[in-house]
């Protein structure tokens, strides 16, 4: 049975979203990689919400998804790039 990647805590600094996850595991993927996030006010990025039994980041007033998994996989594409 595959175990889920979930989240525990988001962060942003103007170069990077920062997820910490349950097992204390910290994601850093680029805001750039973002562009209806990278846009937003900071206000906008602190109103999100873990959904999906904690796999994936909601921003509802930005109508933006984001798995975790998917941040995940994307990181591991850009570094074997």
């Amino acid at each position: 049975m595959r175990t889920l990647i979930k989240g525990k805590s988001v962060h942003f600094d103007d170069r990077y979203l920062h997820v910490e996850l349950e097992d204390g595991r910290v994601i850093l993927t680029p805001m750039s990689w973002y562009k209806e996030l990278q846009t937003a006010t900071f206000k906008q990025l602190s109103d999100y919400q873990f959904i999906c039994q904690g796999t994936g980041i909601e921003w509802a007033n930005l109508d933006y998804h984001l798995s975790i998994e998917s941040m995940l996989l994307s990181q591991s594409k850009q570094e074997a790039a």
